[in-house]
């Protein structure tokens, strides 16, 4: 039995001082329920302030890789860094960084899928690199907002042995239906715990749903906030996964002869 607590609130745009001050706050508050895992937003630092991010991105991630893993080793425990604007010397990605509990980087994620209505591609460019890292003993994915509309892209990591998949995410109020549609039926056809951590608030252009997720392999909402600021705790049994595969084999049962047949 592993206990998460995801941290939904609002993120100031455009502002990396104010945001650091305001997670490290926030951690700490969170700590002092012993939980295993901590899970922030999509792009906490920053908002989607796209076009300044060539000034307020974070040069190859220094400041927020230093800063996120002495929170996890002062509380010791593991954070799902939801993800930050990384500056390369040429370009900007949206990367997901994970902590172990003695602070250590134990994955980076660049956001594979760009997602148009926000201008992403005008800024950012996408990662080419799976999600596949281990946390508490876990076999873990990471994925961020948009990409979760490419259930191929998950499945690939949950037919490859992955678990439990975090998806830090910064989605508008008015498609919060899809939201909790589409991470349900992630959790479902993956037969993995879905662990999703989405911003409250809004911006210059956009208000955001809340409504994190805690979901487990059959589908079960186990906790969920609302669109207030909130730490959201729950608790995920690894043991679930491999009794929910039995019952139902679908990764004996795939067909994967046929499915690369037709996808030709």
């Amino acid at each position: 039995m592993k206990k998460l607590t995801l941290l939904q609130f609002d993120i100031a745009f455009g502002d990396p001082e104010k945001n650091f001050e305001k997670v490290e706050q926030l951690v700490s508050e969170a700590a002092s329920q012993q939980p295993d895992i901590i899970v922030l937003p999509e792009l906490w630092s920053t908002g989607y302030d796209l076009s300044r991010l060539d000034e307020i991105g974070d040069v190859d991630a220094t400041k927020s890789i230093k800063f996120l893993s002495n929170l996890a080793n002062k509380h010791s425990v593991s954070i799902v860094g939801g993800s930050i604007a990384k500056r390369h010397e040429k370009e900007v990605t949206n990367t997901m960084l994970v902590f172990d509990r003695d602070g250590q980087l134990v994955h980076e994620y660049s956001k594979a899928h760009l997602f148009r209505l926000m201008n992403e591609e005008k800024y950012l460019v996408s990662g080419n690199t799976k999600s596949h890292f281990t946390l508490e003993n876990l076999p873990c994915a990471g994925f961020i907002c948009y990409d979760i509309r490419f259930p191929e892209w998950l499945h690939l990591h949950a037919v490859e042995g992955a678990q439990v998949l975090f998806v830090p995410a910064e989605w508008p109020e008015q498609r919060t239906d899809h939201w909790r549609a589409l991470l349900i039926s992630r959790a479902i056809e993956n037969q993995c715990y879905v662990i999703a951590c989405n911003r409250v608030g809004s911006d210059p252009d956009n208000v955001f749903g809340g409504h994190s997720l805690i979901i487990d392999p059959w589908g079960t909402v186990l906790a969920e906030g609302g669109t207030e600021e909130t730490i959201l705790v729950g608790s995920i049994d690894e043991k679930e996964i491999s009794s929910i595969r039995t019952r139902i084999p679908v990764f004996e049962d795939r067909r994967p002869d046929i499915y690369n047949e037709f996808s030709k």
